[in-house]
């Protein structure tokens, strides 16, 4: 127990780099997707190969790759900082899972009925009036559930900052462990339920999400 107090708090002290990189990440991570997912689908073909192109490579290619990359290789070789490392693994996290949520637009977009745009076109809507009063308030229902497990697993990898010297909360767990390896259950255990209890909200978000994606969708 004694050892459990001593602990806490010392973990504690990376609560602040991991919330704040995880709420940059998302932000990110939600205007990467919205932008990639609607230029998938845009008439433009320069565009969607563009955009196509961007997806590919960061969905095809491991987060860790993309941190060390940027945090190293960037710099060496085109000479070209991207500011502190917390902007590192935010850029990182946000284009990583971006790409991800940009497939999760796309396909929400078009699951929406055909004949919801028919429908709107008999109106004598424009397109832009289509998507934005018809289609998108009906895929951004069915988007929800979807982007609230990818910023659970957003969370999740905000923990890959520390191999960038990141003070986060497994930064500070590492150091405890090399400190003390007899402490080291104890250590881990306590750095999973941080990132528990800080899931918790984001898994009640989901729920909410699922339970809201159930309604309000129109299928014809």
């Amino acid at each position: 127990m004694n050892a459990i107090i001593e602990i806490f708090p010392q973990l504690a002290r990376g609560l602040h780099v991991t919330i704040t990189v995880l709420l940059a990440s998302a932000i990110l991570a939600y205007l990467m997707a919205f932008i990639a997912g609607l230029c998938r689908l845009s008439g433009n073909i320069i565009i969607r190969k563009f955009t196509g192109f961007y997806v590919e490579v960061f969905r095809g290619t491991s987060l860790i790759v993309q941190l060390f990359w940027l945090y190293y290789a960037i710099p060496m070789l085109f000479g070209i900082q991207l500011g502190s490392n917390w902007w590192t693994g935010v850029i990182a996290i946000g284009l990583n899972y971006g790409a991800y949520l940009s497939e999760v637009v796309r396909g929400s977009i078009l699951s929406v009925a055909q004949g919801q745009s028919e429908a709107a076109t008999a109106l004598n809507m424009s397109r832009f009036q289509r998507m934005r009063l018809v289609i998108f308030p009906q895929a951004v229902r069915m988007m929800l559930p979807e982007f609230g497990n990818y910023t659970i697993q957003m969370l999740k990898g905000t923990s890959l900052v520390s191999l960038i010297g990141m003070t986060d909360i497994l930064y500070y767990g590492d150091i405890l462990r090399s400190s003390n390896l007899s402490q080291a259950p104890i250590v881990y255990l306590l750095v999973l339920v941080f990132y528990f209890i800080l899931a918790l909200p984001l898994i009640w978000l989901t729920r909410k999400g699922e339970h809201i994606s159930k309604k309000g969708v129109a299928n014809g």
